[in-house]
């Protein structure tokens, strides 16, 4: 529960930072993706009943080891049974909600922005982003997080364990998403810049 409580708060504490907005959002927490996808149809049939026509509902989870086609198709069903226009239907105009996935998992975002991580973390090696493993942010394999968490160690950062709340503060406002390489997160941003446009 704790780390994906945690990821919550990161994934909106990193958004927030890197738009720049104070637009109002609201962050719901779940006891993790199977709990959210259990219980996505039916918040997304209460947000269905009421929902404005300004408003916009972007559903962000960690694919992990799932399949990204099959993931994104379960939460695409809950909406289009909820009645809500997807913008996977819709395109870019006339949404209701977008469903994104963090490849593998938001830690990718950061691996994606290799400055911003420099600026926070001035001992982790500039070399990183041109390492084998780390070349392609959405690619990394063996756990994203875990990856982020020992080359942060490694400059001797977190020794006792990555504290994934305090690094979103930290990168969230630093994060340029002009220049952040990560496929999942260009697609992200643009999707929350349309939200709020």
């Amino acid at each position: 529960m704790w780390k994906n409580l945690q990821w919550k708060r990161s994934c909106a504490l990193c958004y927030r930072g890197c738009l720049r907005t104070r637009r109002r959002s609201k962050s719901t927490p779940h006891q993790g993706k199977s709990d959210l996808l259990r219980k996505l149809y039916q918040r997304l049939r209460g947000y269905a009943s009421w929902l404005p026509a300004d408003w916009r509902i972007v559903v962000v989870l960690d694919r992990d080891d799932e399949a990204c086609i099959a993931l994104k198709q379960k939460m695409e069903h809950a909406a289009a049974s909820a009645n809500l226009i997807t913008r996977s239907v819709a395109g870019s105009s006339s949404w209701q909600i977008a469903n994104r996935i963090a490849i593998e998992e938001l830690e990718a975002w950061y691996f994606g922005d290799w400055d911003a991580v420099r600026a926070t973390y001035a001992r982790v090696s500039a070399s990183i982003p041109g390492r084998t493993p780390y070349r392609s942010p959405d690619a990394i394999e063996g756990g994203t997080w875990e990856a982020f968490e020992r080359v942060l160690q490694s400059a001797g950062y977190f020794k006792g364990g990555l504290r994934k709340t305090e690094v979103a503060r930290e990168l969230g406002h630093r994060i340029d998403p002009l220049r952040n390489g990560s496929p999942s997160f260009a697609r992200f941003y643009q999707t929350i810049v349309e939200a709020i446009a």
